[in-house]
């Protein structure tokens, strides 16, 4: 059965995902929105930025967050300036690794959505006088909905199972940020076979869900 560091350690790591996941949507939006109707000569470089955590090893991409966090960092002091202090091994830190490393499975799925809208609902709102703002919200999230429901389902799913980054950024810190699949590292490590297996049993469950749920939002091929 699942112990009381387990519970914390499942609850935490849900506190992680929902932040992330809804500062992933508010970053991924506007991005992948860019992204689609942008020309500028930086569009192939901020794809290739952005889809870099799918290729980059998660050691590499926590190992240079640690650097940017670091008081001398980019990041870092810029967190120092807003009172916020340092992010390593902090629960800040790790939703800060949590966004970067779950970015492409919020803003792909965006950007298909958006490009496959067109232009002409874009041209009918304008000759209504429709603002872009207005246009956004009354013509094209309705109108992608289930790419906002992919990419929020997928992000959320991402964070959950993330380890590599989130070890190197947030280190193994009971109660702060020793999140599920850390815990299930910590049993294997102590022989706690029978432990683990109920933690990996609530991510395989978790994950079998997330799929079903995907299957179940996209709509099928010629519908």
């Amino acid at each position: 059965m699942l112990n009381a560091d387990d519970i914390t350690a499942l609850i935490l790591t849900l506190q992680v995902a929902c932040i992330a996941t809804v500062c992933l949507l508010l970053l991924g939006t506007p991005m992948a929105w860019w992204l689609v109707r942008t020309t500028s000569r930086w569009k192939r470089v901020i794809n290739t930025l952005v889809a870099l955590p799918l290729v980059l090893p998660p050691s590499v991409l926590g190992f240079y967050l640690l650097i940017l966090m670091s008081p001398t960092g980019i990041i870092g002091q810029l967190s120092v300036a807003l009172g916020l202090g340092t992010l390593p091994f902090t629960f800040g830190g790790l939703i800060v690794a949590s966004v970067l490393y779950s970015l492409p499975f919020v803003v792909q799925p965006l950007q298909t959505a958006f490009a496959a809208i067109g232009e002409r609902p874009l041209e009918v709102a304008a000759t209504l006088r429709a603002s872009p703002l207005d246009t956004f919200f009354s013509v094209v999230m309705p109108l992608t909905r289930h790419g906002f429901m992919t990419a929020t389902v997928l992000g959320f799913a991402h964070t959950v199972g993330e380890f590599g980054v989130v070890l190197m950024v947030g280190g193994n810190i009971p109660n702060q940020t020793r999140v599920v699949s850390i815990q299930i590292y910590n049993h294997v490590e102590a022989m706690e076979y029978a432990q683990a297996h109920w933690l990996a049993a609530c991510l395989l469950i978790f994950s079998f869900v997330v799929l079903l749920l995907l299957y179940g939002i996209n709509p099928k091929p010629g519908r």
